[in-house]
């Protein structure tokens, strides 16, 4: 019955021995080991082997990228304005040994830097200038925390400014401008398009009228040349000229008519035409012409 007990006692302190000796760290996972209480080594991904009961490996420090949002700070413009900025910091421990002694809790001290900075970055810049540059405040936030953070075996990747808060009061004046600009730019944008139709309307009327005289130019010319080819007898001339003359009186408003000069010329063309030989005239006796026996 001893020697099972023995034998049992034996087994623990072996499962526990092996235990403490091997350690198993996942990937992207590192360890600190302590020999004594002093700074060994740092574990490495994989099966590693200490020394049990004098080694004490620390708690797992994770490498990869990671994402911290920090709680809107309050931070003063240079013109005297309180504006609420939201910040996101994505880091990457470097080196497990710094990390773990050289700061004692780097996503704090990271914080409070970043506070500190914008403080600074953001007193020197108005609100116009503030809402218009986050890639130049997140570039020197970055500089200025990889600098910093460098010693504690960190490295900041990037900053981004999550949101800009300005006040109420300032928030309520600005839509009111985006509101008066946009009804200005759609006011203009519905004078230039009035304007771009009045002027192609213009254009397609001026157009349209060029054509029509082109078109009544060729018309006239084609006619002028066909009489002149035709080579028309004045008398013909004259009874179309006499015929055109109730055209010009067909008019619903035509309630006066002026007969032109030219009326008297066609009438003695047709005249001629119809009755070619004038009659004959009796000598005149003292320049008073004699009177013509009329047959009967």
């Amino acid at each position: 019955m001893a020697e099972l007990i023995v034998g049992l006692v034996v087994a623990v302190l072996a499962v526990v021995l092996v235990l403490r000796t091997v350690r198993i760290v996942p990937q992207a996972r590192a360890s600190n080991v302590e020999r004594l209480g002093r700074y060994l080594r740092t574990l490495e991904p994989g099966l590693n082997i200490v020394i049990p009961f004098i080694d004490r490996p620390r708690q797992l420090i994770d490498l990869r990228e990671q994402v911290v949002s920090f709680e809107p700070r309050s931070v003063i413009t240079e013109d005297n304005l309180v504006v609420d900025i939201d910040t996101v910091l994505y880091f990457q421990v470097t080196d497990p040994r710094a990390a773990a002694y050289e700061i004692f809790n780097y996503i704090q001290a990271i914080e409070q830097l970043t506070v500190t900075t914008l403080r600074n970055v953001i007193g020197s810049m108005d609100l116009e200038k503030t809402l218009t540059s986050r890639e130049h405040i997140n570039s020197q936030l970055r500089g200025v925390l990889d600098e910093a953070s460098g010693k504690w075996g960190i490295r900041v990747n990037r900053v981004e400014l999550k949101a800009i808060d300005p006040p109420v009061s300032i928030k309520e004046s600005m839509e009111k401008q985006m509101r008066a600009d946009r009804e200005k730019r759609a006011t203009i944008l519905s004078a230039e398009g009035q304007r771009q139709a009045r002027i192609l309307t213009a254009e397609g009327d001026r157009q349209a009228a060029i054509l029509r005289a082109e078109g009544q130019a060729q018309a006239i010319d084609t006619v002028f040349e066909a009489i002149h080819r035709n080579d028309p007898d004045p008398k013909l001339l004259a009874y179309q000229y006499l015929q055109m003359l109730p055209e010009l009186a067909k008019g619903p408003g035509n309630t006066f008519w002026v007969i032109p000069s030219e009326v008297t010329s066609a009438l003695q063309n047709v005249t001629k035409a119809f009755n070619p030989t004038p009659p004959p005239v009796a000598p005149s006796t003292n320049g008073i012409p004699a009177e013509i026996p009329r047959a009967d």
